[in-house]
């Protein structure tokens, strides 16, 4: 498989930020109470995550060892900005739900730690597909959380109401997205331990 593509699925799958390597459990948990929160956050930590890592990336020559990590969060605050100010204009009234979360990417454990690992050690190409990589992972993520806790929580889909009656509210509850989210991630060791025969390890962060 060619390398840039085997950035996008590392992203996808294998190194999953929340599902295989822990990473920014906290947002995810609590804007997946329906699948369009979970996707419009995804796409915005999606930009942000792509266009910090080719920034970073393109001028990693003049940022100082010393004050990398200030110097990333002033890059990523640079594209959070940008993509708060686009985001009220795609959807306005998803937008008042996630709002705070969309400011708050400056902090996200993901974003950081892929300019750390890869964007400042990597040339432009690479580092370009790792976030978009990582962004589709993330996004996914939360689609799929947002997906299983909207219907059995709210008996609905897209906001759409498919069952008539909400099966499980505890599942729209904090408790029940940090329930949701261990048993995806359970289901994937699984699977890997399968495959692969190993146990399979996992990080973790905000």
């Amino acid at each position: 498989m060619n390398r840039n593509l085997r950035l996008v699925w590392n992203g996808f799958i294998p190194e999953n930020p929340i599902f295989r390597l822990a990473l920014s459990l906290c947002p995810a948990v609590a804007v997946t109470t329906s699948v369009k929160n979970g996707l419009l956050l995804g796409l915005a930590v999606l930009f942000v995550q792509v266009f910090s890592s080719c920034t970073v990336t393109t001028f990693k020559s003049f940022i100082h060892p010393r004050i990398r990590i200030p110097a990333y969060v002033v890059v990523i605050a640079l594209w959070v900005t940008v993509i708060d100010m686009i985001l009220p204009v795609i959807s306005p009234d998803v937008y008042k739900q996630v709002a705070l979360f969309v400011k708050l990417i400056v902090v996200f454990a993901i974003i950081i730690s892929r300019l750390e690992l890869f964007a400042s050690k990597e040339p432009f190409v690479p580092s370009f597909f790792d976030g978009l990589g990582m962004g589709i992972g993330f996004t996914f993520g939360l689609c799929l959380t947002g997906a299983i806790r909207e219907f059995f929580g709210a008996g609905q889909l897209f906001g759409y109401d498919i069952l008539g009656f909400k099966p499980l509210l505890i599942m729209i509850l904090p408790a029940g997205g940090f329930f949701v989210i261990g048993f995806i991630m359970a289901t994937f060791n699984w699977f890997e331990y399968k495959i692969t025969g190993k146990i399979p390890t996992s990080g973790g962060g905000h």
